[in-house]
């Protein structure tokens, strides 16, 4: 059976013959108890292994995790008295939002559903209320109101526009001063500028007079309100990610990682299992994506050490090899290898031909052509950004960006992704590096290095749009739709304040602990009362 991957968008790019496609691999790979194993085997280069003489390093440091501490890592929720309170408060829940007598009490209660990471649980509710909040165009004087109306009906793709704020504007245009004392509303205000649209002007404005009078008050307000505020000019809820599972896939991924033998053998390479857990926790943060989150972690793994590869330690030749038996997809190319890369290459060629075997026995679909290409396309962005270095080449801005676009894998994460989460159907489908987009700002336009993250800001912004405009596509999967955007929030809230994950002792640290080792915690006999619920504490 054939698959055929029609285009995603800008969100999103993206066995067989089983029998003959596993027959090809020497060699063949065998399935036990739900992992795969090879036999012991010698495979020798027909050529001597290459004597580099200098290796490049990063000095990336250790992964600060203690195996034995993430294998020790429980959660309390699996009894039967979470699972009787779950489903208390799921009824309670879907009570309150159902008595909700009107528009301003249906937002709040959406929003804080939201924020709280519980709108899964409580989907159809919500769409129901939503269509009601849409229904109803009685307008208010209220601006945080009106913000948060605008702003949920673009998130849950309602037709809305930002003429909306016109009432908050005075006959020049600009937003009147008398809303420049109302906190909440200025705060909604600037939440809701994170979905503007390509040419809505009207909407940079907002966010422009919300900044600067956010910061101007922040000063005087009470330490819990201003460090609400704080949070959110750092990080705005539209940007937010959203973790709901850990603990079990987490143990899971750390079995593989172990049996990998990555951290043995690519010393060279970032050992960072719980950071990468945590890109996939935010892709596809939903319960049932637990397989997607332990797949995508396996891929983001074995990106970074391939990544690592063709950035740090492989010599050009060897980069070279490496990338033509990518092309070739035939464990035959080994033999041409030296061994550090045969570790790598089989790696992910196992990885993609169990993806494919699940694929084809659980769903009849063929989708390892679509893998093969994701994993050449990305090697040949690799080679292209180590052809710079080598050379000593500095890409344009646009040159940069447009292999940048494929070498950070996104693409190749939301084709993964795509599958993984059973979207696709028979009818569908500064280190040692070069230079990066802040560097050849600076080099092509001939600024500093503030005025080029100016532009590259302008960048994110101006992507962030299009996000919001093609998250409007209602042919595509609302779950691939929303692993998108949480792949953009994940990338921004990983990479807001540097590298996390090739130094991830900081915030990245401090987020996993939030997230998986000290997580919220929940007493069986206690039952919030959820009447008159407004959110008051943010994530």
């Amino acid at each position: 059976m054939e698959l055929t991957l029609r285009s995603l968008s800008p969100l999103a790019y993206g066995a067989l013959n089983c029998r003959k496609n596993f027959a090809m691999a020497s060699p063949r790979m065998r399935i036990k108890q739900g992992r795969s194993e090879l036999p012991n085997l010698t495979i020798t280069s027909k050529i001597d292994e290459l004597q580099v003489t200098e290796r490049r390093s990063a000095n990336y440091h250790p992964s600060i995790w203690d195996p034995k501490f993430i294998e020790s890592l429980s959660t309390p929720y699996t009894n039967e008295g979470y699972s009787n309170l779950l489903e208390d408060l799921k009824e309670e829940a879907k009570r309150v939002i159902k008595d909700a007598r009107d528009t301003s009490s249906r937002l709040e209660l959406i929003d804080s559903m939201q924020r709280l990471g519980v709108a899964y649980h409580l989907e159809e509710e919500i769409k129901e209320a939503i269509d009601l909040v849409h229904l109803d165009d009685t307008t208010t004087d209220d601006l945080s109101t009106t913000a948060l109306r605008f702003r949920l009906l673009r998130q849950h793709g309602y037709p809305v526009s930002s003429e909306a704020f016109d009432q908050f504007r005075s006959k020049d245009g600009r937003f009147m001063d008398g809303i420049g004392q109302d906190i909440a509303g200025l705060l909604s205000l600037y939440e809701a500028s994170h979905l503007g649209l390509e040419g809505e002007d009207d909407l940079e404005e907002a966010r422009r007079f919300s900044t600067i009078h956010l910061k101007s008050l922040v000063g005087n307000m009470e330490s819990d309100l201003a460090d609400q505020v704080q949070q959110s000019l750092e990080k705005p809820e539209t940007s937010s990610i959203s973790t709901k599972e850990g603990v079990e896939g987490a143990n899971k991924v750390k079995l593989w990682w172990t049996d990998l033998g990555f951290k043995e053998k690519l010393s060279f390479s970032r050992d960072r299992l719980m950071e990468n857990y945590l890109w996939s926790m935010g892709i596809a943060p939903e319960p049932h994506f637990s397989k997607c989150r332990i797949g995508l972690t396996k891929f983001i793994c074995i990106l970074t050490a391939i990544d690592d590869m063709y950035d740090i330690y492989g010599s050009p030749d060897e980069l070279r090899r490496f990338t033509d038996a990518v092309n070739r997809w035939d464990t035959g190319a080994l033999v041409d290898l030296p061994d550090y890369m045969k570790i790598c290459y089989l790696a992910m060629y196992n990885f993609a031909n169990e993806m494919a075997y699940d694929a084809l026995r659980d769903h009849d679909l063929y989708i390892l052509p679509y893998l093969k290409s994701q994993w050449l396309n990305l090697c040949t962005s690799y080679s292209m950004e180590a052809q710079w270095f080598y050379n000593g080449y500095k890409p344009s801005i646009d040159e940069y960006l447009s292999n940048a676009w494929t070498s950070v894998g996104g693409p190749a994460a939301m084709v993964h992704a795509y599958f993984l989460m059973g979207c696709a159907t028979k009818g569908n489908l500064n280190n040692c590096d070069v230079a990066k987009s802040i560097q050849c700002y600076m080099i092509e336009e001939r600024i500093s290095k503030e005025q080029a993250r100016d532009q590259v800001e302008k960048l994110i912004g101006y992507s962030w749009k299009k996000l919001n405009e093609a998250s409007t596509d209602s042919s595509l999967p609302k779950s691939l739709i929303n692993s998108s955007l949480n792949m953009a929030r994940s990338a921004q809230c990983i990479f807001q304040f540097g590298d996390g994950i090739g130094t991830s002792i900081g915030v990245t640290k401090d987020r996993l602990t939030s997230f998986i080792i000290k997580p919220i915690l929940i007493e069986p006999s206690t039952k919030p009362n959820l009447d008159g619920m407004k959110m008051s504490n943010r994530r």
